[in-house]
């Protein structure tokens, strides 16, 4: 075979092999002369959110930082511009979108992601803020025993606060004309489950933010949970 038919197969070689080399380069890294699998990106949070739920170690029981690195920014705390009629200083739950609102001034509101148990649904209206509690016990009730026995039965006589409490570190008692609605807005032991439907509770939120909305409101203070399917109030996010 010539020199030159030689050359022209060594260049086609080369070309054909071309891409096969730089997709190689995309996927893999290389170290000790083995190929491996190429890291995953690591997702950007913001500083202000890793600075927001940062640990809280002053509390009575130390509240570890939560990882956002899995978290939907959605259901991260944040101002908004809300549409509704009530008034500053009231919450709204949705359930169906997993947001709570705390109304603030100029149509605006703080806004929180939650999660929510089944009995989230079962409760829809208005009612008041009767009792706040921090680390407060936490009581399964009889439908709660009775739908998840193993796990609810052995607290039928009360748990006292602490980090595997499942009212989490703050509650907020809803009643209505006097009258304990067994509705709880509430932390949660589970920082997954927010933005999720889950098996029990109320309305959960990540400790760190069920810590800043029992700051913000009074025994008093009105709640309007929606019925389910009800569209998000949300205009527009400031953050």
């Amino acid at each position: 075979m010539s020199t030159d038919r030689l050359t022209s197969l060594s260049r086609r070689a080369f070309v054909l092999g071309l891409p096969l080399t730089l997709g190689a380069c995309v996927s893999t890294v290389r170290g000790n002369n083995a190929a491996v699998p190429a890291a995953a990106p690591v997702r950007f949070v913001d500083p202000r959110y890793v600075a927001m739920y940062a640990s809280l170690p002053d509390e009575r029981f130390p509240v570890p930082a939560i990882d956002l690195t899995d978290v939907d920014p959605r259901f991260l705390r944040q101002q908004v511009a809300f549409r509704g009629n009530e008034r500053v200083g009231e919450i709204v739950v949705n359930p169906s979108t997993r947001f709570l609102f705390l109304v603030q001034e100029n149509g605006r509101a703080m806004r929180y992601g939650c999660g929510v148990g089944q009995a989230g649904f079962d409760f829809q209206g208005s009612a008041t803020i009767a009792r706040k509690a921090e680390w407060p016990s936490w009581t399964p009730t009889a439908n709660m025993i009775r739908r998840d026995p193993e796990r609810n039965a052995p607290y039928a006589g009360g748990m006292p606060g602490g980090l595997e409490n499942p009212l989490g570190a703050r509650a907020l008692y809803l009643y209505q004309n006097g009258r304990d609605t067994l509705y709880r807005i509430h932390g949660t032991n589970e920082p997954w489950s927010i933005g999720r439907s889950v098996s029990s509770g109320c309305i959960r939120l990540f400790n760190q933010d069920i810590i800043d909305l029992h700051r913000r409101v009074p025994t008093g203070t009105r709640v309007t949970v929606l019925p389910a399917g009800s569209p998000d109030r949300t205009i527009e996010a400031f953050s």
